[in-house]
């Protein structure tokens, strides 16, 4: 089994949700929950009023620098619409999409239309005048599908979609791959909640239950969704949960590949 580890990217600064959405009122009723339950501590309460000022949401070039660092190929949904709780503008996208471009790292899009095919066409359309690539994959913002969300992101010429959350193998809708992923990290540590729920040990057990049934499962790649905006002091538990995961993956000989290297292995076959 081999490891494919990708980043949803949400938000980038605070000023783009201003008058825009409810997530900064809800950003601060999560980080006061959050401390008033003893889940995390007054430090990273303190950071996050830090990122706060700072007007930062985003942790990209941080992530890049470790993923680098530990040999794992860094693989980004970035968006170019705008969603539930994602406000961020085509040019703030596209100063990452540079600096990613810059680093080598592997760039898809974090999609929004899901239910119409024009639409769905269309954001397609843009992301490729917008990043000047010819093959790319999606994942859909919040994951969301509907029945044939599938078959029409094939249709608009996706080289690959990971909406879908499920125990399986790579498998081909026409010509379009879809990798099921397993592990995403607030289903770990919220748990179920819109806030941290579990502590680090208790996320540890449960990630290695899933990886354990991953490999019973003989799965040939285990699909991991980590937002970067969590690669912080001020998400402590998010952090050391994601750097125990790559040194966890690592002790067990599983080797770590994006996308596009799993489709070349896949094809060869």
């Amino acid at each position: 089994m081999k490891a494919i580890i990708s980043h949803d990217i949400d938000h980038i600064s605070i000023l783009e949700h201003t008058f825009k959405d409810a997530i900064i009122p809800k950003f601060m009723a999560r980080m006061h929950i959050e401390l008033f339950a003893g889940k995390i501590s007054l430090r990273e309460y303190m950071l996050r009023w830090t990122d706060f000022f700072k007007n930062k949401w985003q942790n990209i070039d941080e992530l890049i620098t470790y993923n680098n660092v530990n040999n794992i190929p860094s693989s980004f949904f970035i968006a170019v619409n705008r969603g539930i709780g994602l406000n961020y503008s085509n040019r703030a996208a596209l100063l990452w999409i540079e600096q990613m471009k810059s680093r080598n790292c592997e760039i898809n899009l974090h999609g929004i239309e899901f239910e119409n095919q024009e639409r769905i066409n269309q954001e397609f359309e843009l992301f490729k005048s917008l990043t000047k690539h010819e093959n790319f994959g999606v994942r859909m913002h919040y994951v969301r599908n509907s029945e044939q969300t599938y078959n029409m992101l094939g249709n608009a010429g996706y080289m690959f979609d990971s909406t879908e959350h499920a125990f399986k193998d790579p498998y081909k809708i026409g010509t379009m791959w879809q990798f099921p992923f397993q592990i995403m990290d607030g289903w770990i540590i919220e748990n179920g909640k819109k806030w941290q729920s579990l502590n680090l040990e208790k996320a540890k057990e449960k990630t290695i239950k899933i990886i354990d049934k991953a490999q019973a499962d003989n799965l040939k790649y285990l699909g991991i969704d980590f937002h970067d905006r969590y690669f912080s002091h001020s998400f402590k538990t998010w952090l050391n949960w994601y750097m125990w995961l790559v040194e966890y993956l690592k002790a067990n000989k599983i080797e770590f590949v994006n996308y596009e290297m799993a489709i070349k292995e896949l094809e060869k076959k």
